[in-house]
């Protein structure tokens, strides 16, 4: 049985909390050492996501049907979508002092998920949470608590934004003759 982390969980989460200078200053730092190797750790997060959450793949017709890890490390198309998904990040993580840049930035990535690839918005949830894993798994000496207090808003950050784009209306949505 496929597990599904947090379902269960309280949301409190979810809910973006404005993170303090001090707290953008350790995720930038801590950031930094992992982006260095920026394309292994998202390789590491997408691999763990796809054998935790196998349902996930779905969306990836490149390798939807691999079910081997080596298999998936090897795949160019999952290294692809890695340095995607690690870009991304690090683009909030360059901007979290300009929360326009950031919201923008993931305003694309969740219409594009939501209305191109129809991906369901727990996966997100699902995918920040295996990315604190990987990092403090990697990264264990620099994830400290108060590493991890900063690393869960940011999180929350990337999850409200991504997921926004699921509560708009689709653009271009017709208008049936009942609802004139």
């Amino acid at each position: 049985m496929e597990k599904v982390q947090g379902e269960m969980e309280i949301e409190r989460w979810e809910r973006s909390e404005d993170m303090s200078d001090a707290e953008k200053k350790v995720i930038q730092e801590t950031w930094s050492r992992v982006y260095a190797n920026c394309e292994d750790v998202g390789v590491s997060i997408l691999i763990r996501f796809f054998v935790n959450f196998p349902s996930a793949k779905q969306y990836f017709s490149q390798f939807k049907h691999m079910e081997d890890p080596l298999e998936m490390e090897r795949s160019l198309q999952l290294r692809k979508h890695a340095r995607r998904v690690m870009g991304a990040i690090n683009t909030v993580v360059e901007n979290l002092n300009d929360s326009e840049k950031v919201s923008s930035v993931l305003a694309l990535v969740g219409k594009a998920h939501a209305l191109k690839h129809k991906v369901e918005p727990v996966y997100f949830k699902i995918l920040t949470g295996v990315m604190l894993e990987v990092i403090a798994e990697e990264y264990a000496n620099d994830f400290t608590p108060e590493v991890q207090r900063a690393w869960t808003k940011m999180r929350s950050l990337i999850y409200t934004n991504v997921t926004a784009a699921y509560k708009e209306e689709p653009p271009g949505e017709v208008v049936t003759a009942a609802a004139k």
